[in-house]
């Protein structure tokens, strides 16, 4: 597993080494917002690099939104035969080019990392078998750079320590607001999207807002009960992941949102109401050369102009 496993370990710690020698002269070398601050900006990196990614999985989403009359009707004419509506069902999502998982793969795509990342802080905070710390190295991770890692703390607790491998008072209280702020944001986030994001659909038996239900409530209870053995620098990676993961949503959402889902037609609204405004200038009047407060047609005379008086005929 070594030829797989290594590589990763070398990116992940590379970034963050990397990042943490362009902040030390401004934070300081063994200070923990250094070592905080290269873990956000490994971040930063691996989301952008899954931008793709992340405009496929709206693509596809939008693409199943769109499948929606169709998946009803299969499930409809193969209600009492399960594996032929299975089959059907693969079959349409491969003539469409879509996936119903395609909401998961930037979940997906980043687990590598974080498993790296895991490895690599859960090695700062080893220790031997009488207790004593014997960090070890992974990757870029070593010599100076590994002792200062060690004793990097975040908000007062080490960013190698775990909930539970930790008597620490100070590490606890800290992994545990991160778990929540990590749940919480991924609840948020799915919540944003189930809300704003989708179109109407009738909940009967349709799988898609069936999958994105259980995501909604899964996800953020998986994340809390396995965090307790997550250290702290993985919950900071998770945490700001998925705040990136809210703003890049909300973003889409207000700006580009699914036809039909009600953030398009609030925009819609929102558009209609600009072109009706712009449409008149600032004394009200009609930029069609025509004034609402006008009378009829005719009946107005042009100013400045005098009216002659009619001459009397001699009898």
């Amino acid at each position: 597993m070594g030829f797989i496993l290594n590589p990763l370990y070398n990116f992940v710690s590379g970034v963050i080494v990397g990042i943490h020698y362009l902040l030390s002269p401004i934070f300081g070398f063994d200070s923990g917002v250094t070592w905080a601050l290269s873990i956000v900006g490994l971040v930063v990196l691996i989301r952008i690099i899954l931008i793709p990614l992340f405009v496929k999985q709206i693509k596809s989403q939008r693409a199943l939104t769109a499948l929606q009359p169709q998946m009803k009707a299969i499930q409809n004419k193969y209600k009492d035969d399960r594996q032929k509506q299975s089959e059907e069902m693969m079959k349409l999502y491969k003539e469409h080019k879509t996936n119903p998982l395609a909401s998961c793969f930037p979940i997906l795509a980043q687990a590598p990392i974080f498993f790296a990342l895991f490895t690599v802080l859960n090695g700062i905070a080893a220790k031997t078998d009488a207790g004593v710390p014997a960090p070890i190295a992974r990757g870029f991770l070593k010599g100076e750079y590994l002792d200062s890692a060690a004793q990097a703390t975040f908000f007062g607790a080490k960013i190698s320590e775990t909930f539970l491998g930790s008597p620490d008072t100070t590490v606890k209280i800290v992994t545990v607001i991160l778990i929540f702020i990590m749940s919480a944001t991924t609840f948020t986030t799915q919540r944003q999207l189930m809300v704003k994001g989708m179109p109407k659909m009738d909940s009967s038996n349709n799988m898609m807002l069936q999958q994105q239900k259980i995501m909604l409530y899964l996800f953020p209870v998986i994340f809390a009960v396995s965090g307790v053995n997550f250290p702290v620098g993985v919950l900071i990676y998770w945490s700001t992941t998925n705040f990136w993961t809210w703003g890049q949503q909300f973003y889409v959402i207000k700006r580009n949102p699914t036809p039909g889902s009600p953030a398009y037609e609030e925009l819609q609204k929102k558009k209609a109401a600009k072109d009706k405004k712009g449409s008149k200038d600032s004394t009200g009047t009609v930029l069609d050369g025509t004034n609402p407060e006008d009378g009829a047609e005719g009946t107005n005379e042009v100013k400045g102009q005098r009216k002659q008086p009619k001459k009397k005929k001699k009898k």
